[in-house]
């Protein structure tokens, strides 16, 4: 793998295991670290390195060798333990510092000690399963930056038979659609103006929150 990377995951609960279990899964090289010695057994086997370690301080993140890698990621909930951290990895020198925070005000206090992004676990969970529950179109919804979102949903009975010329949805919604996934399992991504659409298939659609949602609501 030509673009493997280099990520160090500390703590190793079930947001942190499942990052680094999936980055490993893509071939990339992780060091997991958590104060559990069980969860250290468990994915001993499955990551590239494990440590188990019960004290964040500096000399820790020297022995460890946590400024040669290429991005650090923070998945304690513990506001003291996730801060500690944050501010470990920024001292270190890592550039990209990815952190759990479980309310905005500690999400505010990981940007301002240098982590880079922030995620909120729960919150943007609960968000996508709502949308997804409100309407039975909508098969995901998710708010990537800001105020952009994507979302895939049926392509609906009034588009049936059109195309994006006839329902001109950049100009009349606000969205731009990236993809089409067909009934056959296939996808089309570099979509022509004048094809079709056709019943069954799954529209994959960007813009803004509200655009995306108009649409959704607009067609109907």
């Amino acid at each position: 793998m030509s673009n493997k990377k280099q990520f160090v995951v500390w703590g190793l609960g079930r947001f942190g295991s499942s990052i680094a279990l999936t980055l490993t899964d893509l071939g990339h090289e992780v060091l997991g670290i958590d104060n559990v010695e069980e969860v250290v057994q468990s994915l001993s086997k499955q990551l590239t390195h494990v440590v188990l370690c019960d004290t964040m301080d500096e000399a820790t993140v020297a022995s460890l060798g946590i400024r040669n890698f290429d991005v650090g990621i923070v998945g304690m909930a513990d506001l003291e333990s996730s801060l500690l951290c944050t501010m470990l990895f920024k001292e270190a020198g890592l550039k990209t510092i990815v952190a759990k925070a479980s309310t905005p005000l500690h999400g505010k206090m990981l940007e301002k000690i240098g982590a880079s992004m922030v995620i909120y676990p729960e919150r943007d969970m609960g968000r996508r399963v709502a949308h997804n529950l409100a309407s039975h179109n909508i098969l995901d919804y998710i708010e990537l930056s800001g105020d952009i979102s994507l979302m895939e949903l049926h392509v609906l009975p009034q588009m049936v038979g059109k195309s994006m010329i006839e329902l001109n949805l950049r100009k009349n919604y606000g969205v731009n659609v990236v993809a089409i996934r067909h009934t056959d399992g296939t996808t089309t991504i570099n979509t022509s103006p004048e094809e079709l659409f056709k019943e069954g298939d799954v529209l994959v659609v960007i813009g803004s929150k509200d655009s995306v949602l108009t649409l959704e609501s607009g067609l109907k």
